[in-house]
């Protein structure tokens, strides 16, 4: 199924196959047709993290923290990211998206009077 669309797969060929009564409109399923659950998640992808030879026991953070940078900074409004990642309160979220030197000399260079002379 290599570049084909993972998530519509799961749809049609796998979820079905989990659902129970109770199941709801939840997307992601564990074999027990019960909802998965964040433990889950972070067991699944430290595994898959150490079986890559990394060594990061707090992958799941690690990539949470990456996306909201980048979401940030390719020009997601820093309010959008904080809901996004559940916060509430602006200053959490900037805590996880610091701004790359490269991208803030970027920003300088285009838009400050100053770096135009």
């Amino acid at each position: 199924m290599w570049g084909g669309n993972w998530v519509q797969h799961y749809l049609d060929a796998v979820r079905p196959r989990l659902v129970e009564y109770h199941t709801g409109d939840t997307l992601f399923l564990d074999g027990h047709g019960v909802s998965f659950r964040e433990h889950q998640f972070t067991n699944l992808v430290s595994t898959c993290v150490q079986r890559a030879g990394l060594d990061k026991p707090d992958a799941c953070n690690l990539f949470r923290h990456s996306a909201a940078t980048l979401m940030h900074e390719n020009g997601a409004d820093i309010r959008y990211v904080q809901v996004l990642l559940g916060h509430a309160d602006i200053s959490t979220t900037q805590v996880y998206t610091h701004v790359a030197i490269k991208k803030l000399r970027e920003v300088y260079a285009e838009t400050h009077p100053a770096a135009k002379y």
